[in-house]
């Protein structure tokens, strides 16, 4: 399934249905007097999170989306039916914006949680709501109220607790493929990886965090080089970067130090606050390079990166050193959910004396 993060869409609500002017005729009964129903309710249109859903594919192609209207009223006091709702399935993670305006209107990050995104129109009065002592033969009526039309754009954000972020073929796919249940492309040539990957790491019960894997960034990526930045959204959410760099490259003449400032600085142009998450450095590859070098190598690498955070040596393909840094991982993420928590509600008439 082809992997797509934006689209836009097209709404409409249901309109109300009219009101009805409508007399009762039984027999026996002169001056029955109104009987007009009210007109229904038009349709709504919700948007629900779908844990079973990953892209936005399904709205590229089909890009409107209109409820049905409310049936109008009729006599016998007979009130028209609402019309029927349309609910939207999106990925966890989708953000709901005006596509005019840029407003965001809602973010869909509990699953199965309806939103309404276009409220129907009401239904017109029919003329037995006008009835009163000094008005015995309304002839009034109301039509139905318009449902509400917008233009949206969908933009989605993986939800994901850790990312990876790197150059091409420094080993990322490798890495998430050797940690947890994705199953990425793997392959010898650059940018083998085209959309985000998920995996969740288990290292026990009840001990699980997901991770992503992200497509290679290269220098110059904010001017649209090589696959461009815009997928940098993906780590917005993200509690953790995790910054792979490839410490045995092919080609000689490359120096890893440029490559790692080079994605640095593209994290920064891309948005500030990415570039402040906490980031941690995870030196890849080391079975490529001789035991007896590899502390020389590290160290001169991390010295020359001036890099100040925790620093992991691993090789993703043998899969040495990936269990320390996953457990890792899973100390410092559940610690900011804890953080991130409301403290606990204590009944102060429960709650023990202090001293």
């Amino acid at each position: 399934m082809k992997f797509v993060d934006e689209a836009f869409i097209d709404i409409a609500a249901g309109d109300g249905g009219n009101g009805c002017v409508s007399f009762r005729h039984e027999k026996y009964k002169e001056f029955g007097g109104p009987d007009g129903g009210d007109g229904g309710r038009g349709g709504h249109v919700f948007a629900v999170a779908d844990p079973n859903l990953n892209t936005l594919v399904d709205y590229r192609f089909s890009r409107r989306h209109e409820a049905k209207r409310g049936q109008h009223g009729m006599g016998s006091d007979m009130f028209g039916a609402a019309g029927d709702d349309v609910t939207l399935r999106m990925p966890v993670g989708t953000i709901i914006s005006d596509a005019e305006t840029g407003e965001v209107l809602c973010e869909l990050l509990v699953p199965g949680e309806p939103v309404t995104i276009a409220k129907g129109g009401d239904g017109g009065f029919g003329n037995l709501r006008f009835k009163s002592s000094i008005n015995r033969a309304p002839r009034q009526k109301t039509p139905g109220w318009p449902g509400e039309r917008k233009s949206l754009k969908l933009e989605l954000k993986v939800l994901a607790d850790v990312g990876l972020l790197g150059m091409p073929n420094a080993g990322k796919s490798t890495l998430i493929s050797a940690v947890s249940n994705a199953r990425p492309r793997i392959a010898d040539y650059p940018f083998t990886t085209l959309h985000p990957n998920l995996g969740v790491v288990r290292l026990g019960p009840e001990q699980s965090f997901v991770i992503a894997d992200l497509p290679g960034l290269i220098e110059g990526a904010s001017e649209g080089a090589g696959l461009g930045h815009l997928f940098l959204r993906h780590l917005q959410r993200t509690r953790l970067l995790l910054h792979v760099v490839d410490l045995a490259p092919f080609d000689e003449g490359v120096d890893p130090v440029a490559q790692a400032k080079a994605i640095v600085g593209e994290l920064k142009k891309y948005d500030q606050g990415l570039y402040d998450k906490p980031r941690w450095l995870v030196l890849n590859k080391l079975d490529m390079i001789p035991v007896e070098e590899r502390a020389a190598r590290v160290k001169d690498f991390v010295k020359r990166l001036r890099f100040k955070g925790p620093v992991f040596e691993i090789s993703a393909l043998t899969r040495e050193g990936c269990e320390p840094l996953m457990k890792s991982i899973y100390q410092h993420v559940k610690a900011q959910q804890k953080a991130e928590q409301p403290p606990e509600y204590v009944d102060p008439r429960f709650a023990s004396p202090q001293d």
